[in-house]
């Protein structure tokens, strides 16, 4: 290979991500556990992913709307109820669910079994949303419903609250 070849050609070390089964950020929300397997840092900010164990009975978000991310959900276990506008779907394992900006949504895991799901955040805008709540909570500052919007705010989110 050539000087010039060589220093043209992709760096192995810097170019891929590896995150272990024990690696990654791990926040907790309450009864939800999230592992952050890439917070955007290493994908120049278009991806970033998370794994979410869902506790039985665990109420997600209020519904609401992102204005600048798609979200993506992947199901690896467990049921998830998603709520989209008025109508609810339950996702078992296998299931994608992909919500573009603008479309109202939320999620529970209503069953009695942990629901476990990977979540996709196209660009990584929403990472920090979870780590703000996470303080918040560090904080020792109750987790009220204002809390939570005024979080979804900093980040291109409101609540839907145009439903019922």
């Amino acid at each position: 290979m050539t000087e010039e070849a060589e220093a043209n050609a992709p760096q192995a070390e810097s170019a891929v991500s590896i995150v272990g089964p024990r690696d990654g950020e791990r926040i907790v929300l309450g009864t939800t556990r999230m592992r952050v397997l890439e917070d955007g840092s290493r994908t120049g900010h278009r991806l970033a992913i998370a794994e979410s164990v869902l506790a039985p009975h665990t109420q997600g978000p209020p519904q609401h709307r992102h204005a600048q991310h798609d979200e993506g959900f992947y199901i690896l276990s467990g049921t998830v109820r998603f709520t989209v506008g008025d109508e609810d779907h339950d996702a078992t394992a296998g299931t994608l669910v992909m919500v573009p900006p603008g479309i109202p949504h939320t999620f529970a895991n209503l069953t009695d079994q942990p629901a476990v799901m990977l979540s996709t955040f196209t660009p990584d805008l929403y990472v920090q949303y979870f780590r703000d709540l996470q303080e918040v909570l560090a904080d020792g500052r109750p987790m009220t419903p204002q809390a939570n919007i005024d979080a979804m705010s900093r980040y291109a989110t409101e609540p839907a609250t145009d439903l019922g």
